[in-house]
């Protein structure tokens, strides 16, 4: 599958371009899918469960409670082993910390994060610690499988969609796998207001913005992303792009304030500036760099 020639191939409809990414988002998915499918799986196939409250403890902040949260799956990994060795109590305990090098490798030489470049590795080289790895991540997607559905849009999301369509090419810029995306919004049946789903394996969020804009016409002040982590706002910077937060704890405020002067602002050119600066900021307020622990 060409997904990368997916984005590029998208025609372009209108002057404006959105786009909204979906787990905290769109969807109050990360709770359910952080605390009942990741860690359990990440506790087992790391084999930390005599430390299991203290790694549930990273799992989170890393991945809900702090600056890396959204980020995708295997950078999550790599960041929750090293902050779970330097814990002191973990050290105290005498419990030794999986060193994850192929990871790091892994890591550095992939661009595409995903289960199918993954995959495609643990068959090229038999690598025992990456099957682990893969373990882990088929698991984790069979959890999400088994546990994530019923779970409706956030208040005003339809609101807004059903606005923006109107005068904007609308797609989903997410590191969730294309399975579990395309499942959520079709079983919401608020797929048919979106131009197309990118998912984990189209890339990362910025490479989804560059390839789906680029060489279109579109104007920056006319590209907007809508997320809920740092990493949609680097994905927006990446491509000189605006920015609107969903702030974490602030989900249904947040939208009704988008999907009425934030659109408004959008479509009239005075979204950039100061609005969206104080957006920004109160964004970074809401999401710690570093731990307390």
């Amino acid at each position: 599958m060409d997904y990368v020639g997916q984005l590029k191939q998208l025609p372009k409809k209108f002057d404006f371009f959105i786009g909204i990414d979906s787990d905290g988002c769109v969807f109050d998915t990360m709770e359910i899918k952080q605390k009942e499918c990741f860690c359990p799986a990440v506790i087992k196939h790391m084999k930390v469960q005599s430390v299991s409250r203290m790694a549930r403890e990273v799992w989170e902040f890393v991945n809900l409670y702090s600056k890396t949260r959204g980020c995708n799956r295997f950078l999550a990994l790599q960041r929750f082993l090293r902050l779970l060795r330097e814990r002191p109590e973990v050290a105290a305990r005498g419990v030794n910390i999986p060193d994850y090098k192929v990871l790091d490798a892994w890591i550095e030489r992939e661009s595409k994060l995903g289960n199918p470049a993954l995959q495609a590795e643990v068959e090229k080289t038999g690598d025992s610690e990456l099957e682990t790895l893969l373990a882990w991540s088929l698991e984790v997607n069979e959890r999400i499988g088994d546990m994530v559905y019923g779970i409706s849009p956030f208040p005003y999301v339809k609101e807004f969609l059903e606005q923006a369509r109107v005068k904007a090419d609308v797609i989903v810029v997410s590191q969730t796998p294309l399975e579990a995306l395309e499942r959520e919004w079709q079983e919401n049946r608020i797929e048919s207001y979106i131009e197309m789903i990118a998912g984990q394996e189209h890339g990362t969020k910025t490479e989804h913005i560059k390839y789906a804009t680029e060489g279109k016409g579109y104007a920056p002040d006319k590209i907007l992303m809508i997320g809920d982590a740092p990493g949609d706002l680097k994905a927006a910077t990446g491509n000189k792009a605006l920015f609107f937060p969903i702030i974490p704890g602030a989900e249904e405020s947040s939208w009704k304030t988008l999907a009425g002067e934030g659109l408004e602002r959008f479509f009239a050119g005075t979204f950039a500036g100061s609005y969206q600066q104080q957006l920004i900021e109160q964004f970074d307020r809401a999401l710690p760099e570093n731990p307390e622990w």
